[in-house]
């Protein structure tokens, strides 16, 4: 391998060891690959902003502050009600509201952490008051957590498209039945593991009123995913100009319908949106111009005729691409993943036979469990903040659900149906 490659790969590792910054790290190693190779000093910066020059990128930002205006506002506890109708009765089951509302909340927010943060930051609580033990709680959480990027409108489908250069409008669609899949999952992980610990018996299913209520109290939330899928599916809107729209509409629900948003809390909006889409923004720049020395050196070639070279049969090559996705996200960020795989491990997948928006599908779930994997594991950083427990005890707590998501994870790698069957593939 090209010394170049060795150089970065190093400087790359030694950095992500040190807890630096996973954008800041990938801009050093790039830096450092320049300079050995002697490459003009205009490179990074011309990368810095053609990668960017993209408007299937400019979704992000929208979607970001969809989400931000929805986690500020009314609309995760209305959901969070609605669920609980709909579940609460079911052994575990608030546990079973943990996961649904995270489903849910997933379809508003694209992103795993925050899922994790607005749900658990309720959910937690709540079922360490009713009995259930921390770990088990923050497990619960941390795990549905992983939906908010495998639902649609999710962020690392956005960076998977724009990467891959295929359609995000049709990986939306994609998203949908897997999402649902990894989300029963868990749900039927949740109601053995509740029945083994003795945790929420079974309830009273709530009269049809009050869950007609709840429904009628959670509708605009519920309108979110239905607006922007709808819209992009029917040819109306672009997934760019669905942000646009999920943004005017969360605005307009939580400020006027709903009056749940203050002045206050739009500030805090715009700098949550502002922060999280320049950390974002910049991982992709730096990840560009680093996929693009990897493209200089031929890199995508090299790992095409590797991983060929162990086997020509398409099913051990895929799960040798997972096993590779699922090691990866142990030690780095699920953006950097896509960012730096996709153009490495695509080449692979394609030629094996498997569609790319199958095979984006499968990333994303992939690079979902390393929120749940030590030392990167983000979800369970949060979920250790609320519940008050520590990362070894929830590191166990978890295994079972991470167990049941790489369950999920073979079959929707092996049964392509789930994710091509709404785009009529």
């Amino acid at each position: 391998m090209d010394s170049t490659i060795i150089l970065i790969a190093i400087t790359l590792l030694v950095l992500l060891v040190l807890s630096v910054p996973i954008g800041v790290a990938l801009g050093m190693a790039v830096i450092a690959g320049m300079i050995h190779s002697n490459m003009p000093a205009t490179f990074l910066a011309q990368r810095l902003i053609t990668s960017l020059d993209s408007f299937p990128l400019l979704a992000v930002p929208f979607f970001i502050m969809a989400g931000e205006i929805m986690q500020k506002g009314s609309m995760a506890m209305r959901l969070l009600e609605l669920s609980r109708c709909l579940v609460g009765h079911i052994t575990g089951g608030l546990a079973q509201v943990s996961v649904l509302t995270s489903l849910f909340f997933g379809a508003l927010s694209g992103s795993s952490p925050a899922t994790v943060a607005a749900v658990g930051g309720v959910m937690i609580p709540t079922m360490k008051k009713e009995g259930y033990s921390g770990s088990y709680a923050a497990a619960v959480s941390t795990s549905a957590g992983c939906l908010g990027v495998m639902i649609p409108p999710s962020i690392p489908l956005i960076i998977y498209g724009t990467t891959a250069g295929v359609s995000v409008g049709d990986l939306f669609i994609a998203g949908v039945l897997p999402g649902i899949f990894v989300a029963s999952v868990l749900m039927i992980t949740s109601y053995m593991l509740a029945r083994y610990q003795g945790h929420g018996v079974k309830g009273v299913r709530p009269p049809i009123i009050e869950t007609a209520r709840a429904f009628r109290r959670a509708i605009h939330a519920l309108m979110v995913p239905v607006i922007v899928l709808g819209g992009i599916y029917g040819g109306i809107m672009t997934p760019t100009e669905a942000g646009v729209v999920a943004v005017a509409y969360a605005l307009l629900a939580e400020s006027i319908l709903l009056r749940s948003l203050s002045l206050k809390k739009f500030w805090q909006v715009l700098r949550g949106t502002a922060l999280t889409t320049a950390t974002i923004f910049l991982l992709i720049a730096t990840a560009s111009a680093l996929g693009q020395i990897l493209l200089f050196n031929n890199v995508p070639n090299q790992i095409v005729n590797i991983l060929t070279g162990i086997s020509d049969n398409k099913y051990v090559l895929m799960l040798l691409i997972i096993a590779m996705m699922l090691i990866l996200g142990t030690f780095m960020d699920a953006l950097a993943n896509i960012l730096i795989l996709t153009p490495l491990l695509l080449p692979v997948a394609k030629q094996a036979g498997f569609d790319p928006i199958h095979f984006g599908i499968v990333m994303i779930v992939s690079v979902a469990i390393g929120f749940l994997t030590p030392p990167v594991g983000v979800n369970l950083f949060v979920g250790c903040s609320i519940a008050n427990v520590s990362i070894e005890r929830l590191s166990v707590a978890v295994l079972p659900f991470l167990g049941a998501l790489i369950f999920a994870l073979l079959i929707l790698a092996f049964v392509p149906q789930l994710s091509l069957l709404l785009l009529g593939r």
